[in-house]
């Protein structure tokens, strides 16, 4: 029998106490992938954003907006190879009050070619794009919400007072996960004409402009091209790349995200806490064993090893469990909610499969790493007073 294995064997001598002992870290293991889940789902938008487009705002601030005469200017700088402008509406469902979803205004035409991973149905496509209050909704909305292509729908302006009738004329999916499945999209022209009846000041104004640009281009070279062209101009501008667009809305909420993370490592601490006490225990209640192993003529570093893999193997079989355990409960449940009714917070909410191997290796290093202290006593033991020890 290997010395390793003898430490292995250990664990199933108090089978009550292990079976607690793994369902500890099996709970830690899935709070932990829970946890860095809720983070790379939450900065998707930004890891998986689109290469070749770039975002123009207003210089001062996004809730500004910018001239829709720029929309031209932009299209005509080199390397810009499309353009869409867009502008943020804040509708609200009455019948779903606290249903919170993206409404967007945007060229119809323009959308599907800057957004060429969003999918819609020829047929709807033509539908939405030949109607005027025509608005089309991705299917995790449609499905969250019971919206039907064909349907009526009455939003309320947050932004825009008033009541604002749509007609549901597609469903649409995307390709990538650069693009959330849970906004509504309309035209622009039926936003831009309210505006011309009811606030004239506000009209032919766009909240920020996408461009698509040219194959070779440095998004980084582009942006300072157009920047550069409206330097002069009464409103300048700020443009970034799709990713750092996306990235500058997470700094509104860092703080949130630096505690999420701060918990999922303190989770693991808690962990390692509980192996440790788990180990600590065992190892008092074998001093006598091991009083008997030293007599016989095991080294102090053969009793480290037998401590050693008894919590790596707690730390293993706790970490597989947990992580078995976190892709049902995670993904096909909590995943599969936040996915259907936040998914403009969480468009993707995946496990990673790198973050579940970094979830079972730390389990068996924290494993290992909550037994240094009992190997350590084990390590120093008095034979003759071991030896008068038992229980």
């Amino acid at each position: 029998m290997r010395l390793s294995s003898l430490g292995v064997r250990n664990v199933a001598r108090n089978r009550f106490r292990t079976a607690l002992t793994v369902l500890g870290v099996a709970v830690a293991i899935i709070a932990f992938l829970m946890l860095r889940t809720v983070l790379s789902s939450w900065t998707a938008a930004a890891d998986y954003a689109a290469k070749d487009r770039v975002v123009t705002r207003h210089k001062v601030s996004f809730i500004m907006p910018l001239p829709r005469k720029y929309v031209d200017d932009i299209a005509r700088q080199p390397g810009v190879k499309d353009t869409l402008l867009a502008s943020w509406f804040g509708g609200k469902d009455p019948r779903h009050e606290q249903e919170f979803f993206g409404t967007i205004a945007v060229d119809p035409r323009a959308f599907v070619r800057v957004y060429d991973e969003v999918k819609v149905e020829p047929a709807q496509l033509e539908a939405w794009q030949q109607e005027r209050r025509g608005a089309i909704v991705g299917d995790a909305l449609a499905k969250k919400l019971g919206y039907k292509v064909g349907d009526r729908v009455t939003l309320r302006g947050t932004i825009y007072p008033g009541d604002w009738p749509f007609l549901i004329k597609g469903i649409y999916t995307t390709t990538r996960q650069s693009m959330d499945r849970s906004s509504l999209f309309f035209h622009y022209d039926y936003l831009n004409e309210w505006l011309k009846q009811n606030n004239p000041r506000g009209a032919d104004q766009v909240g920020w402009v996408v461009s698509r640009i040219e194959p070779g281009q440095r998004p980084a070279d582009v942006a300072k091209r157009l920047d550069a062209a409206f330097e002069v101009r009464d409103v300048q501008t700020t443009s970034q790349d799709e990713r750092s667009f996306n990235t500058s809305f997470l700094g509104m909420i860092t703080a949130v995200l630096k505690a999420v993370d701060v918990v999922s490592i303190v989770i693991l601490l808690i962990m390692m806490l509980i192996l440790g006490n788990t180990i600590a225990m065992g190892v008092r209640e074998r001093t006598h064993e091991y009083g008997v192993l030293r007599a016989i003529g095991f080294r102090p570093k053969h009793l480290v090893l037998f401590v050693v893999g008894e919590a790596s193997t707690l730390g293993v079989v706790g970490g597989a469990l947990g992580v078995a355990l976190a892709y049902p409960l995670v993904e096909k449940g909590m995943g599969r909610f936040l996915e259907e009714n936040m998914g403009a917070f969480f468009p993707y909410f995946r496990i990673d499969p790198a973050t579940a191997v970094l979830a079972l290796a730390l389990a068996s290093l924290l494993g290992a790493g909550a037994a240094l202290i009992p190997a350590l006593r084990v390590a120093k033991l008095d034979v003759v007073n071991s030896l008068r020890k038992v229980g």
